[in-house]
């Protein structure tokens, strides 16, 4: 978490794009942890986030429903 608190502090963007939190977005320092973290991002949409990964807001959906029910699954068997 070092490297998530400096880019944070100093406003700089990432380049290590080995991270496992490394996403090509230069808006949020390449660093998905930041997106996450930033306060102004309160509200963002499925599409925003398709946008980041690269991917549809329609797969980013389904990601989100599968999450969703793989928790409540959870939840159950317990």
């Amino acid at each position: 978490m070092k490297c998530f608190k400096y880019h944070e502090k100093n406003k700089v963007s990432c380049e290590k794009k080995s991270c496992r939190y490394w996403v090509k977005h230069k808006s949020c320092q390449n660093c998905c942890l930041l997106i996450m973290n930033d306060k102004k991002n309160e509200k963002i949409t499925l599409q925003d986030i398709g946008d980041i990964f690269n991917v549809t807001r329609m797969r980013i959906c389904q990601i989100e429903k599968s999450a969703i029910q793989k928790l409540k699954n959870k939840l159950l068997t317990k």
